[in-house]
């Protein structure tokens, strides 16, 4: 199939097919006479990986991990687990983190009167006099 088809089957847009293929997470597709790449059925099925993965939050290099764990039949299911368990612990610490900014934002919302003073703790805040 081209690459438009491989696009629309696998949710992949042609762009990330293109920047997939360049970085090595699939291999270079067969050409046809014309030079068109021609995908396989498994290269769709790669890219529907690759995108469920990203899907998940898995940054590029992991996926790269994940891929050849995924082709390894022999593979031990134990790395895989701790892969997405950490990749977990990093989106609480993220939360935790983001979780701290809103508290802040709020607490310094909350004491700003938002009338026509020009008086704001918020601004006072961002220009490390608060």
């Amino acid at each position: 199939m081209n690459i438009g088809a491989a696009s629309q089957a696998s949710g992949v847009s042609q762009r990330m097919i293109r920047h997939y293929e360049k970085i090595g997470l699939i291999p270079p597709p067969a050409r046809r006479d014309s030079g068109y790449r021609d995908y396989a059925d498994a290269d769709v099925h790669r890219l529907r990986f690759i995108a469920n993965a990203r899907d998940l939050g898995f940054p590029i290099e992991e996926i790269r991990g994940l891929l050849g764990l995924w082709d390894n039949r022999q593979r031990a299911s134990a790395e895989v687990k701790a892969l997405a368990v950490a990749r977990a612990e990093e989106f609480g610490r993220k939360a935790e983190a983001l979780q701290a900014l809103r508290r802040t934002l709020l607490e310094l919302a909350d004491r700003c009167h938002g009338d026509d003073r020009p008086d704001c703790p918020i601004i006072e805040r961002m220009s490390g006099e608060g």
